[in-house]
Order: C-alpha cells, then sequence, then structure tokens
C-alpha cells in the first residue's frame, strides 16, 4: 500500500503548512461582526435632545443610548467619548437646517430673504430653543466647541442667503460688483450671536430690522443696471 506524504495529503485536503507559499496566499481570518451605522442619525438625533435637556456637563453616553433606545455597547463601539459625539451630532444638526432644494424664489431677493423664516409651533419653537441651550452649554463648558457650533448655526443658512442672492444677481436686481460673499454671513452671524451670546431668540422683528436695515441697504448701494435699457 502506497504511503501518502504528508505534502500530498495537504494538498488533496487544501491544508496548508505554516511558511508554505499555500500559506502565504491565504486570505486573513477576519473576527467580529461588521459595525452596523444604520442607527447613527437616531443616536445622534437623540444626543441633541439629551444635550438640550440636560446641558453638556450631565450629557452622558449612557443617556444618550436610553434615549435613542440603543444598546450601551453600541454608543460606546461607534463613540470613543461624549465629546466626539457631541460634536458629530452638532454636524449632523448643520445638515438639517435648511432644505437647499426647495429654497423660495419669489423673484424679489428681500421677499426671498424673509420666506426662509418659517413660523413654527410652539412645540418647534421649544425643541429649537432647547436646542439652543444645549449649545450654549457645549460653548460654556469648552471655547474649543464654540468653532463647531458656529458653523453648525451660521454656515447652512449663510449657503441659501449666496444662493439667494446670486439669483438676485442673475435677475439684474443687485449689482455684480455687490460683495454678496461676503453679505451672505452677515444675518446667519448676527442670528449666531444672538442665540449664544445674547442668549436672545431669533424671531421675525429681529430678522425684519437685519433685513430691511441691514442687508437689502447694502445690497443696492450699487444699483444694477436697468434691464429695460439695454
Amino acid at each position: 500500500m502506497k504511503k501518502t506524504t504528508r505534502a500530498a495529503a495537504d494538498r488533496s485536503t487544501g491544508t496548508a503548512q505554516p511558511g508554505s507559499a499555500a500559506d502565504d496566499r491565504a486570505e486573513p481570518v477576519r473576527t467580529g461582526r461588521k459595525r452596523d451605522h444604520s442607527r447613527d442619525g437616531a443616536i445622534l438625533d437623540a444626543a441633541i435632545e439629551v444635550l438640550g435637556d440636560v446641558g453638556y456637563a450631565a450629557m452622558t453616553m449612557d443617556a444618550v443610548a436610553l434615549k435613542a433606545r440603543a444598546g450601551k455597547a453600541t454608543v460606546y463601539r461607534r463613540w470613543s467619548s461624549k465629546e466626539e459625539m457631541a460634536l458629530e451630532a452638532v454636524a449632523r444638526l448643520k445638515l438639517r437646517q435648511i432644505p437647499m432644494s426647495t429654497l423660495p424664489d419669489t423673484g424679489s431677493l428681500r421677499a426671498d430673504l424673509l420666506a426662509l423664516f418659517q413660523p413654527e409651533s410652539a412645540a418647534e419653537i421649544e425643541r429649537r430653543d432647547r436646542t439652543a441651550a444645549g449649545l450654549v452649554s457645549m460653548v460654556s463648558h469648552n471655547p474649543a466647541f464654540a468653532d463647531a457650533v458656529h458653523r453648525a448655526l451660521a454656515d447652512p443658512w449663510a449657503e441659501a442667503h449666496l444662493t439667494l442672492m446670486r439669483r438676485a444677481v442673475e435677475r439684474g436686481e443687485v449689482a455684480g460688483s455687490v460683495d454678496i460673499e461676503t453679505l451672505s454671513t452677515v444675518l446667519p452671524t448676527m442670528a449666531a450671536y444672538r442665540t449664544l451670546v445674547q442668549r436672545k431668540a431669533f424671531d421675525g422683528d429681529f430678522l425684519l430690522a437685519i433685513v430691511d436695515g441691514v442687508l437689502m441697504p447694502a445690497l443696492l448701494s450699487r444699483a444694477a443696471p436697468d434691464a429695460s435699457a439695454r
């Protein structure tokens, strides 16, 4: 009876010996389950709610997990610290500020700017105020958070204002020489200052005061060419 060598047996069974060519080509063994990010949004939304309810100092990752009805292990695998979670939640808040695909387009820049400010229900106002209070608590706890919080509050509105102002330039309502890049940041920056520093509400009266008293005079300071005269 022919003896079967170990190498032959290895070839017949597909088993590779350590140090062999087959061993070098072997796929590394992967352990553990693939990380599921499908619940990240819900957890980050819960983080914003907890932040608004108790402030940054009292906010815990356990409380966020409870609010989101997520397992603590899931939360701790995804975020290494409360700071990391809070900053990512603020970044997500930025994305939810304004639906850029449905910006007003009335044919009038002033009307468009005012139309961005939608009336809110009492519940929406309360939720917004709680969120603002939570963001203020972040900055109070650690001034290093100020830039991220300011970007979350101001950048989406500045982008929307710039889009509306570009349209006004294209239709001849605003002169092309006007610095709309800078002017698009005026109202969002002042609104962020009012919310974070003065801790006052961003309301219709404040909006009208800035649009009519600051923005429109600056935007129309250099008259656009009369389209009918061309």
